[in-house]
């Protein structure tokens, strides 16, 4: 069962969402790369919006402070999701750029080891349930009520941003072409201090340990929760159902065995279970779990 072309259309192997334009996507791979750009990419759910607030908080002693009152999503906008018509041409450098986009559609120039990337994976069972509940309250992604209907979406990659396995080990098995950075979300759950000062380093920003305190006590899911200029509040109501859920629901690590039934996990093992034991990550799949 394809998507609805009501909420996504397919671009060379990839579903992207319809508010971008296949002419604007198209010109992506041309985009001009800066050697100072720095580029957060992920899978939907995997921990996106909040490695863009812990890299705002690194990168800008405003928002640290809280001196500046600007939103993560103008500070690092979505590459392919260019909704407010910026010109990124006339952004201060470095620029900072969140993306979804697999790395074969991601500009060139980023080949070659040029610009950073810092890609963050999540366990793909929280993945898929906390894509679920985001399907609800996004009123741009199709609206799959059913969780048995979505799993098998999920599993065959006929969701937006295509497939979860394809993602991820698309981007590690060329890791080589790129100047990258990889996370897992259940390490910085994990140990988020550690994850900071690796991306500090990674970036080559010098922080104080009073600033690395302060960016790390700001960034933790329960107070960035609290920050509209990270939590993503004040999404217009076209594009969310505000009572049916929030931008940033639980952020933990094996809400999946919340909503998964036994013959669901079964099922979800015997598809990609093999597969992922083929990438280079060891997966936490619950908070209790040796980490």
């Amino acid at each position: 069962m394809e998507p609805s072309k009501e909420f996504v259309f397919n671009y060379k192997g990839f579903y992207f969402g319809v508010n971008t334009t296949l002419e604007y996507v198209s010109t992506l791979e041309d985009f001009e790369i800066k050697d100072s750009d720095i580029f957060i990419a992920t899978y939907p759910k995997s921990g996106t919006v909040w490695t863009q607030n812990i890299l705002s908080l690194i990168m800008n002693e405003g928002h640290r402070n809280g001196t500046e009152n600007v939103e993560n999503m103008d500070r690092i906008p979505w590459l392919e999701y260019n909704v407010k018509d910026m010109d990124y041409t006339k952004f201060p450098t470095p620029r900072t750029f969140a993306t979804h986009l697999p790395y074969y559609l991601v500009p060139r120039g980023l080949r070659n080891k040029r610009g950073r990337i810092i890609y963050v994976s999540r366990n793909p069972k929280d993945v898929m349930v906390s894509y679920y509940h985001f399907s609800k309250y996004m009123t741009t992604l199709e609206e799959i009520p059913d969780f048995n209907l979505f799993m098998e979406r999920f599993l065959a990659g006929k969701v937006l941003a295509s497939s979860w396995l394809d993602h991820v080990s698309g981007w590690y098995s060329h890791a080589e072409d790129f100047n990258i950075l990889f996370l897992t979300y259940e390490e910085m759950k994990k140990d988020l201090r550690s994850a900071v000062l690796k991306i500090c380093n990674f970036i080559g920003k010098k922080l104080s340990e009073e600033e690395v305190d302060s960016v790390v006590r700001q960034a933790t899911f329960e107070n960035m929760r609290k920050d509209p200029r990270a939590n993503y509040e004040n999404l217009p109501d076209d594009i969310v159902a505000k009572d049916k859920g929030s931008f940033l629901r639980k952020g933990t690590v094996g809400d999946w065995k919340n909503i998964m039934t036994v013959a669901q996990n079964e099922r979800f093992d015997e598809v990609l279970k093999d597969k992922i034991k083929t990438l280079p990550i060891k997966f936490i799949w619950d908070i209790n779990d040796e980490m």
